[in-house]
C-alpha cells in the first residue's frame, strides 16, 4: 500500500468513526442508543461494508486497512459501554425521583410540635450515676420482681422477722403466698452482685421500688432508689461517712452537707440515717424539712456479716458499707422542689422547667 492509499483509508476510517461516535452520543435513552449501535456497528453498517470492501485490495493493503478498522470498532464500542452505563444511572435515577413520597404535603399544625426531653427523675439518675463513675464506682441493675428471699431472707431478714413491718411490701400472685414481691428497695440487687462478683466490689444500683404508702410531700408509693455498695478488705464506718460527704458536696454543691444519726436497718450493723441540709429553706426550717433545718436523705452502715455469709463472702476477710437514698428526693432537694407528687402529676408547665 502507498502512502497516499495509507493516507486515505486512515482518512476514511476516521470519518467513519466520527460519524458513528456522534450517533452514539446523540442517543438520550437506552432504546435510543441500541438503535444507534445498530446503525454504527451493525451489518449494515457503514463500517461493516468498509470490512466487506476489503477484499477488493492487495494483502498489504488489507492487513494495514483492517487494522484501522477494527481499532476504530472498538473504540466506539468503549464508547457505547460508557454511553450505556451513563443512560441507565440517569434513567435509574429519573425512576427513583418518581416513586419518591413527597413529605412535605403532610397537613401541617398551627403550631410547631415542641421537642420532648426525659423526665426529671431520668435526668437526676444519670446525674447521680455520673457523680459516683467519677468516683470510681460502676453501674449494676437487677429485676424489679424479686423472690421473697433476695428482698429479705438474704438481707438479713427471715420470716415473720419483726423488721419487715418496717416495709409496706406490694406481693404478687405468683407461685406460692407471699414468695414474689415488687421490690421494696434497690438491695436485692447488692445480693445479686455479691453473688456473681468476687470482691473487691465498688458499686452502685439505680431503679425503680415499690411500697405501699400513701403519697406525699416526701413520699410516694412507686419511687426511685439508688443504693451504693463497697466491699473490700479493711472498711471503716469512716469511709462510708467521707463517701457520702462527697457525693453531697458534688451533687448539692458545698454548702449543703451531711449529718449522720443512729439508726436501725436489718441488713447493716452499725447503721445510721443520712440527713443532709434542707436545700428549700438552707436550714432555717420550713415545711419540707418538719421546720428541722435536715432532711432525710438515705440509710446507710456497715454491712452485716450475716449478709456476707448468705452470699459465701468471709466476713473475716472482707468489709464493707452500703447506702441507700431516693432519686427522687434528690431531685426534690437539687432543685428546690417542695412536693415530691408532682413528678407523678405529668404537669406539662411543671416538667418543662428541667
Amino acid at each position: 500500500m502507498t502512502v497516499g492509499e495509507t493516507e486515505a483509508m486512515d482518512g476514511v476510517a476516521a470519518r467513519l468513526e466520527r460519524d458513528a461516535a456522534a450517533a452514539i452520543r446523540a442517543a438520550e435513552t437506552t432504546e435510543a442508543l441500541a438503535d444507534a449501535v445498530t446503525a454504527v456497528l451493525g451489518k449494515r453498517s457503514a463500517l461493516a461494508r468498509a470490512h466487506r470492501d476489503l477484499a477488493g485490495l492487495d494483502p498489504n493493503a488489507r492487513r494495514e486497512a483492517g487494522r484501522m478498522l477494527h481499532d476504530a470498532r472498538q473504540r466506539l464500542e468503549e464508547l457505547v459501554a460508557a454511553r450505556r452505563e451513563e443512560l441507565a444511572a440517569s434513567e435509574r435515577r429519573a425512576m427513583l425521583e418518581g416513586d419518591r413520597l413527597d413529605l412535605t404535603e403532610v397537613t401541617t399544625v398551627a403550631s410547631p410540635i415542641a421537642r420532648g426531653h426525659l423526665h426529671l427523675v431520668d435526668q437526676t439518675q444519670r446525674a447521680l450515676e455520673d457523680v459516683f463513675v467519677a468516683m470510681g464506682f460502676t453501674v449494676a441493675e437487677g429485676p424489679e420482681s424479686e423472690t421473697d428471699w433476695y428482698n429479705f431472707e438474704a438481707l438479713n431478714i427471715p420470716p415473720a422477722h419483726p423488721a419487715r413491718s418496717m416495709w409496706d411490701t406490694f406481693y404478687l400472685d405468683l407461685g406460692q403466698p407471699e414468695t414474689v414481691v415488687l421490690r421494696t428497695h434497690t438491695s436485692p440487687v447488692q445480693v445479686h452482685l455479691m453473688e456473681e462478683q468476687a470482691p473487691p466490689i465498688h458499686a452502685v444500683m439505680p431503679g425503680r421500688c415499690y411500697r405501699h404508702e400513701t403519697p406525699d410531700a416526701r413520699h410516694l408509693a412507686t419511687f426511685h432508689q439508688l443504693e451504693g455498695l463497697v466491699v473490700d478488705k479493711g472498711i471503716t464506718f469512716a469511709d462510708l461517712a467521707g463517701t457520702l460527704e462527697t457525693f453531697t458536696n458534688a451533687y448539692f454543691g458545698a454548702d449543703i452537707h451531711t449529718r449522720l444519726r443512729p439508726a436501725y436497718f436489718p441488713f447493716t450493723e452499725p447503721s445510721a440515717e443520712v440527713e443532709i441540709t434542707c436545700t428549700i429553706c438552707l436550714g432555717a426550717g420550713c415545711r419540707t424539712c418538719s421546720n428541722t433545718g435536715w432532711v432525710e436523705l438515705a440509710g446507710c452502715g456497715m454491712v452485716d456479716p450475716a449478709v456476707f455469709e448468705a452470699v459465701g463472702i468471709d466476713p473475716t476477710e472482707w468489709t464493707g458499707f452500703a447506702f441507700g437514698f431516693g432519686i427522687d428526693r434528690c431531685a426534690q432537694m437539687r432543685h428546690g422542689i417542695a412536693d415530691l407528687r408532682v413528678l407523678d402529676e405529668n404537669e406539662l408547665r411543671f416538667l418543662r422547667q428541667f
